[in-house]
């Protein structure tokens, strides 16, 4: 009996085309053709508006905690109200509207309400606000951002950080703020803004949108830079839900239902989980927990309480509910029975992880479980490729989707992938020199990630990720080492004894790590521990060699730390700052004389 992801009215069978040049570079692609896409945003908006405006479309908890939910007749309602509040400030025209809070209803509102007239909106990581000292960072961004008005949903948590932009001149902007508007001079209450009444102007800004229109900014991570403003258009976010839609056929007939945290900061949660909801009328809990411990539990009790049928999360945040699930079989089989995807992304998954994770579903479901994955970028919408059939373990990224084309360029000893389609973005705000840099002279992005084929005679099979090009280094022999990969495989290696790791080794003949020390690992007699990490580089370096294999690991006990920028929103290690930030633990690593927190390889 064929199961769900065997189904093709549920998932297109992977196929591929391969065109090959005489340079060793090759392009993949789709052969299924892109079919047509809605206009903008704000067309999914107004259609569900009208063909299901009592289903439940969106939902958060509210003080009391207690679910506050919206019916796409509502959200539409509420978001012609404040596009007309928007319209009526006669804001300066083509500057965006900057959203500094976390995931929320009123933010969704305002986002949608800004696509629908035609005012790119950008949200930024709330964390610029809520966990700096000087506000440095969010100063510098809001002044490149030059926003015509600037939102933030509570004073006493977003006020302090407000006060200093308009201290500093960086803040010029109209503020208006969800709670405490009378605590920031000249600010605006949002309720101001939502008990408007929406009349014509609001549909003829709407009629004249256009799909190369700027939909929203999105800030880069920055995790292999300083941050850049990526202009997303309509075209780009609508294309990219049709190629999804045409890979997943299943949403066409089973509507979305999610539970997410992902922040709309960022194209993971902002775009691909968001959009989805969008494009397909389902239905989207707003989780106001996190990967981390003290918010975990949140996403625990919001879980037993929501069905969703697909679970988008980050490898950190899988971990981290996977201790729930073992210590609690009937939660596991609440959650996962009805799920129809377990999807990662931000981060390549451990193969110990994804072990885990099956055994325990293959306990509480009756067919397994589809666990798959997908990557693109920021400037890619995010989606380029998908791995939309079952797959034998982590590491393969899937297929390109409808529309859109993968080029192979020999790059060192790697393959430097580069991006080309319609929801690829035209390029970075106010930075032409950047943008040219971007594309290569046939057009395609550089996005400055590497992948092989899985089975080079049988292209169908996926591509495997191989790591970001940026991160690699050359050791001082001259042997590159690719970071990406050897991460997963020490993390896998060393589990469940470590939760990440950063590799070191730059400017040095040897390769070393940073290893995070999870619970079992730093309840474990240090002799036992030394022990085990020691036979795990051992099987490393028969399975790999020396050049793929850390000779030292510096076993570290105090945990990345987020509000230092060593984990991202989206929940991974930041390489670049936890390797910056602990400049000293790495000198410790290399002392001559080994530190008893450093472990070798045996001779």
């Amino acid at each position: 009996m064929a199961t769900f992801v065997d189904d093709p009215d549920n998932l297109a069978p992977p196929r591929a085309e391969k065109l090959e040049f005489t340079d060793g570079s090759f392009v993949l692609r789709s052969p299924q053709a892109l079919g047509p896409y809605v206009r903008c945003i704000g067309d999914w908006l107004e259609r569900w508006a009208k063909e299901t405006p009592e289903a439940l479309a969106f939902a958060e908890r509210d003080t009391q905690g207690e679910w506050r939910r919206f019916t796409w007749a509502q959200t539409r309602a509420a978001v012609g109200a404040v596009a007309q509040g928007l319209l009526g400030l006669h804001l300066p025209p083509a500057k965006p509207v900057v959203v500094l809070s976390d995931n929320a209803i009123d933010h969704l509102v305002l986002m949608l309400a800004c696509m629908h007239i035609g005012r790119p909106v950008c949200t930024v990581s709330s964390a610029y606000c809520r966990l700096s000292q000087d506000y440095m960072k969010i100063r510098e961004i809001v002044q490149m951002l030059d926003p015509a008005l600037v939102y933030a949903s509570d004073a006493k948590v977003y006020g302090p950080a407000i006060r200093a932009m308009q201290t500093s001149g960086a803040l010029q902007g109209v503020v208006v703020l969800g709670q405490g508007a009378g605590e920031v001079p000249g600010a605006f209450s949002y309720e101001m803004l939502a008990s408007m009444v929406e009349g014509p102007g609001v549909m003829k800004a709407f009629a004249e949108l256009h799909s190369d229109d700027t939909a929203k900014f999105l800030l880069t991570s920055g995790s292999t830079g300083h941050p850049k403003v990526a202009v997303n258009t309509h075209r780009m976010l609508c294309a990219n839900q049709q190629m999804i839609s045409q890979t997943w056929r299943f949403l066409k007939r089973e509507k979305p239902v999610l539970l997410d945290w992902l922040p709309w900061s960022h194209t993971f949660g902002g775009n691909h989980n968001l959009n989805m909801v969008l494009c397909h009328g389902g239905t989207l809990y707003i989780d106001d927990g996190r990967p981390v411990p003290g918010a975990i539990e949140k996403t625990v009790r919001n879980l037993k309480e929501c069905s969703p049928n697909i679970h988008f999360n980050v490898p950190r945040g899988l971990d981290m509910l996977m201790g729930f699930f073992e210590s609690d079989p009937d939660f596991a089989r609440k959650v996962l029975s009805p799920l129809r995807a377990v999807f990662y992304a931000g981060a390549a998954l451990p193969q110990a992880s994804w072990h885990r994770l099956q055994g325990i579903a293959a306990k509480v479901r009756e067919e397994p479980l589809w666990l798959t994955t997908s990557w693109g970028s920021t400037e890619t919408a995010p989606a380029v490729t998908s791995a939309h059939w079952m797959l034998e373990g982590a590491g393969c990224i899937g297929l390109p989707l409808p529309g859109t084309e993968l080029k192979f360029i020999p790059n060192g000893e790697k393959l430097e992938l580069r991006v080309r389609g319609v929801n690829i973005f035209p390029g970075y705000r106010g930075q032409p020199k950047l943008s040219a840099e971007a594309f290569d002279e046939e057009g395609y992005y550089k996005i400055g990630d590497a992948g092989f084929l899985v089975d080079p005679a049988h292209p169908e099979k996926g591509v495997m990720f191989n790591g970001r090009v940026a991160e690699d280094f050359k050791l001082t022999t001259g042997t590159w080492v690719s970071v990406g990969t050897l991460r997963v495989k020490l993390v896998s290696a060393l589990a469940p004894l470590v939760t990440d790791a950063v590799i070191t080794g730059h400017d040095r003949d040897e390769i070393g790590a940073l290893v995070f020390l999870s619970p079992a690992g730093q309840a474990m007699e240090r002799a036992a521990l030394h022990d085990k990490v020691q036979q795990a580089l051992l099987e490393l370096k028969r399975g790999g060699g020396s050049s793929q294999c850390p000779g030292r690991v510096l076993l570290m006990t105090e945990p990345p730390n987020a509000d230092a920028g060593e984990i991202t929103d989206k929940g991974y290690i930041n390489q670049r700052a936890v390797l910056s930030r602990r400049a000293v633990d790495v000198a410790t690593l290399y002392a001559e004389t080994v530190d008893h927190h450093v472990v070798t390889m045996p001779h």
